[in-house]
């Protein structure tokens, strides 16, 4: 069961990662990587509820939030061509 889990979240990282690349626009392509992140943050949940250790939530934790602050911050860059 958490095999299958794991490939269909490896399948869906690949076709966001796809969209990524060819998105018709940057919109498109921000919000690919950001989903791309999120999986990614199911993935690290999912090898530390394998493995026990609970150091694999707490980066889980920790990418999430660097992932969303990133991509607020691309958003805003984009919008007002400045950080400040």
């Amino acid at each position: 069961m958490i095999l299958a889990v794991t490939i269909i979240l490896l399948i869906a990282s690949l076709m966001l990662l796809y969209r990524a690349f060819v998105g018709p626009t940057i919109y498109d392509r921000i919000l690919a990587v950001n989903a791309a992140g999120t999986k990614t943050v199911v993935l690290v949940c999912l090898i530390g509820f394998l493995t026990r250790p609970a150091f694999f939530l707490d980066t889980a934790v920790v990418y999430a939030l660097i992932n969303f602050i990133a991509t607020i911050a691309i958003l805003k860059f984009i919008e007002h061509r400045r950080l400040g």
